[in-house]
């Protein structure tokens, strides 16, 4: 059968690809349900002709292709012999009859064929743990196996894909074509994986290209189809996948099957074998506790718009780059203790709420900016998109992972001076996850302190640690006083918790962020790094987009605003002192004007016994601001949740001579317009979260 190709009418029709074991039922309604997110019609799966002998198989492809074929467009995949039937005993094996392939569509067809129009014949016959051409040097067997099944199955009414080729491989499709499988063949499945374990990959033009040569030889026009592409994301290139994502849609091909939604969970074993191969742990565009990674988070929120947009942000930044190395005189600036024009300040995690009001203030100066971050948090691309309007290509952009090394090292190689902010963030996700906490918050900063050390003169460091390095501070006697708690100790309540007190790390995020803390204390001292630790407490002010989890000023508010009830953890009588960011921007830069006399050193930064507030007070102030209070339930206490601190930060005010300038009512005003002006958007993740009615548990 001749058909014309609409590749080079049309963009492919896309789709997603993902295997299920047997018995998988809820995984089939968490993809359902992401699949439907994303606006994806188009699923391909396996159908195992090995499973289906078994005493569950039937029961579950029964149940699995009925599911899938109400809901979506399904193309399976059927493959893998049974054991029992092949000339050897595995299911890469040739049957020993390559009539019971045949067999088998048909039985398919005749079971489910209501629920899919396209059916595909094998899976890879030139890879071999697909189907062991060692036992059928010549692809006879197979070309006798897809021949009859493909002629029945077009009998039946079907149309046909032919087994995807990984890698390309014309002279095998030749041989095919010489033996007039392709006479019943519709489409042609072509595999790739450029970036990941295809180190000989060329473009996807010329892979085509490689297979429309062989078709036009013959004169058969086949759809062509990438049946199977992805881009693993083990060294955390999450961008990378995104861009070899776009790459695919934009082939030559009429449809394109992105490989795949979810990560192969860590405790289950790859055809390799277990472990044999991570890459292969890390195709999904989505962890296996279903938490986001970057192409799907923007292609839920913004769809497939946002996703260019992202990726064109980050080549566009790239070009700024070169052309401003190009100009750059030196291998690597002078230490400066002001900002370089000529070079650019790097800001990983640039793209966030603190990075973002830095580079903001930067960037107005006329300094360029190198905003590093792998925009993994909800409402950074917001804050990129503002940045990059407002100041243009001073604005440079890389989009990259502290646990990459590699990234960081590109990144420091003009940088005038350092801000480090890149960090896994809150107390619950430590919680969820200790390990993935700790490779983001220790491991990613002594990536980059060891990065640093490499160069040959290394640039100032300003590093964000917390106050959670101090612990619960169970140790701090405390009396209650109206709607608040205050210390019995007559010297802490005046001037709260000084960088006297012992270090006391609770939580993963406290162990993780109190190790990258002493981490870059003692490279100042043992390797002459010149760098300052901050250990903040709570920061708020414009482009913060609060979640459940970290920045609860903003969140309260935006509570409000959205008239959505607060949870309050405990008894709401906690207190903290809170800081205006813009506050925070003049202590960084004053800092690294100083960092000659202040590196090696940790200051405690926070608005002080001035800015304080529990908060029952600030659900009060928030009545003030907006006209109306929000409604509030109370929960239990969690785990290493403070319940007084503040930050006495005299020992950098009598260094550099510091003061806050905005007081808490100034500030939370400010912040309110700014979330107000705005509140016609949607607010990031606090939005889907109204939506699904998930409570809220704020650790502060």
């Amino acid at each position: 059968m001749k058909m014309q190709s609409t590749s080079s009418l049309t963009k492919p029709t896309l789709g997603v690809l993902e295997w299920f074991r047997p018995g998988e039922y809820e995984q089939v309604e968490r993809v359902l349900a992401d699949l439907k997110t994303i606006g994806i019609q188009h699923l391909r799966t396996g159908v195992s002709w090995a499973d289906w002998h078994t005493t569950q198989g039937q029961e579950w492809y029964t149940w699995l292709l009925k599911k899938l074929g109400d809901e979506i467009n399904v193309l399976p995949c059927f493959h893998y012999t049974p054991p029992s039937l092949g000339i050897a005993p595995k299911t890469a094996a040739p049957p020993r009859r390559p009539k019971d392939y045949a067999d088998f569509i048909d039985l398919m067809i005749t079971r489910f064929g209501d629920y899919f129009e396209w059916l595909e014949l094998w899976n890879e016959p030139n890879n071999l743990n697909d189907w062991d051409w060692r036992l059928d040097p010549e692809w006879q067997i197979f070309s006798e196996m897809i021949g009859s099944a493909a002629y029945w199955a077009q009998r039946r009414g079907k149309k046909t894909v032919l087994a995807g080729m990984s890698p390309v491989e014309p002279h095998w499709l030749a041989r095919m074509c010489d033996r007039g499988i392709l006479a019943y063949i519709d489409a042609i499945g072509i595999h790739g994986f450029p970036g990941t374990w295809e180190f000989d990959w060329q473009e996807w033009s010329i892979n085509i290209e490689k297979v429309q040569v062989v078709l036009e030889r013959y004169g058969l026009e086949p759809e062509l189809w990438l049946t199977e592409t992805g881009f693993s994301t083990w060294k955390h290139d999450e961008h990378g996948q995104l861009k070899a994502f776009l790459q695919a849609i934009a082939a030559p091909v009429d449809r394109v099957y992105w490989y795949s939604l979810y990560d192969l969970h860590p405790d289950l074993s790859t055809q390799d074998g277990f472990h044999a191969d991570e890459r292969h742990y890390h195709m999904g565009i989505k962890h296996p506790d279903g938490t986001p990674k970057l192409l799907y988070r923007l292609w839920a929120t913004g769809g497939l718009d946002a996703v260019q947009e992202i990726a064109l942000s980050s080549q566009l930044s790239a070009v700024s780059q070169k052309e401003h190395l190009l100009i750059s005189s030196s291998p690597h600036p002078l230490i400066s203790l002001t900002p370089n024009p000529q070079f650019p300040v790097l800001i990983t995690g640039g793209a966030g709420f603190i990075g973002t009001n830095l580079a903001h203030r930067l960037l107005s100066t006329g300094q360029p900016v190198l905003l590093f971050d792998n925009l993994s948090r909800h409402g950074v691309e917001q804050n990129l998109r503002w940045l990059q309007q407002r100041h243009g290509d001073l604005v440079q952009i890389e989009v990259a992972d502290v646990r990459d090394r590699y990234a960081l090292r590109r990144a420091l190689q003009n940088a005038c001076m350092v801000f480090h902010f890149a960090a896994q963030v809150a107390v619950t996700s430590s919680l969820k996850n200790p390990l993935h906490d700790f490779e983001v918050n220790a491991t990613g900063t002594l990536n980059l302190l060891e990065e640093m050390r490499s160069l040959p003169t290394p640039p100032p460091l300003v590093f964000t640690s917390t106050n959670k390095v101090y612990g619960g501070l169970q140790n701090v006697p405390l009396r209650l006083n109206h709607n608040r708690y205050e210390p019995i100790d007559d010297l802490v309540c005046r001037f709260g918790i000084s960088e006297d007190r012992a270090l006391n790390f609770y939580s993963p995020y406290g162990c993780s962020k109190g190790a990258a803390d002493q981490y870059v204390i003692d490279y100042a001292r043992t390797f002459g790094l010149p760098a300052v630790v901050f250990r903040m407490s709570c920061i708020y002010g414009p482009h913060q987009f609060g979640t459940e989890d970290q920045g609860w000023v903003a969140h309260f508010l935006i509570r409000a605003i959205e008239e959505q009830p607060i949870t309050l953890y405990g008894d709401g009588m906690q207190v903290r002192d809170i800081l205006f960011v813009e506050d925070l921007v003049d202590a960084f830069l004053l800092a690294q004007e100083n960092i000659h006399t202040l590196s090696g050193q940790a200051f405690n930064i926070g608005g002080g016994n001035e800015n304080t507030t529990s908060l029952i007070e600030f659900i009060d102030l928030i009545g003030e601001v907006h006209g109306k209070k929000p409604r509030v339930y109370f929960d239990s206490w969690r785990p290493g949740d403070q319940r007084y601190y503040v930050s006495d930060s005299r020992k950098f005010q009598t260094a550099i001579g510091w003061t806050p300038s905005v007081n808490l009512r100034q500030g939370v005003s400010k912040l309110y317009q700014w979330l107000l002006e705005r509140s016609g958007q949607r607010l990031a993740v606090s939005g889907q979260l109204f939506e699904s009615g998930l409570t809220h548990n704020l650790y502060l």
